[in-house]
């Protein structure tokens, strides 16, 4: 399995384990990440994107509602909208350096492995949709959620807390 995949599978564990069982998402990706003995770039990369997609969840579940209105933000499976959170972050952050065409496909075949059995319908549906409109969340302009809520614990240690900024 490519490096990058198993990258998204650790935050999207991670960010089920922040939904389901409130446990800081943070020291959920830290532990994944050990377990996984994933090369220090590609942390990097994981490290990013959970960052991003709680720095900016506000604008990305704006994103969702709009490109999916028969369905309430809550009543989506924790599965497909992290999965969604997850691609619009990656289409919105040009630093994340992932093409529109592998954000969605990697998107689809974790919904495939995670999901109910509509569940890459659904996902590519409505990433399909965000893209033909061109409409992603500007992140020069959006609105943050509060820094309080952003506490995240890097994998190397255990005790302390680490602001979670979205690094260069």
């Amino acid at each position: 399995m490519k490096l990058r995949r198993r990258a998204r599978m650790a935050v999207l564990q991670a960010l089920y384990e922040a939904d389901i069982a409130h446990h800081p998402a943070g020291e959920a990706l830290g532990r994944r990440l050990e377990e996984q003995s994933l090369p220090e770039p590609v942390q990097q990369f994981a490290r990013r994107l959970l960052s991003g997609v709680l720095r900016y969840r506000g604008q990305l579940n704006t994103l969702i509602a709009r490109y999916a209105p028969e369905w309430p933000l809550d009543q989506i499976a924790v599965i497909d909208r992290n999965l969604l959170r997850m691609a619009l972050y990656e289409l919105s952050d040009p630093a994340m350096g992932t093409p529109v065409k592998v954000a969605v496909n990697e998107a689809v075949e974790l919904a495939k492995l995670f999901g109910s059995d509509s569940s890459p319908r659904f996902v590519n549906g409505v990433l399909g949709s965000v893209v033909a409109a061109n409409d992603l969340v500007d992140l020069e302009k959006a609105d943050l959620w509060p820094e309080d809520d952003l506490v995240l614990t890097p994998p190397s240690s255990a005790g302390s807390k680490e602001r979670a900024g979205v690094s260069p």
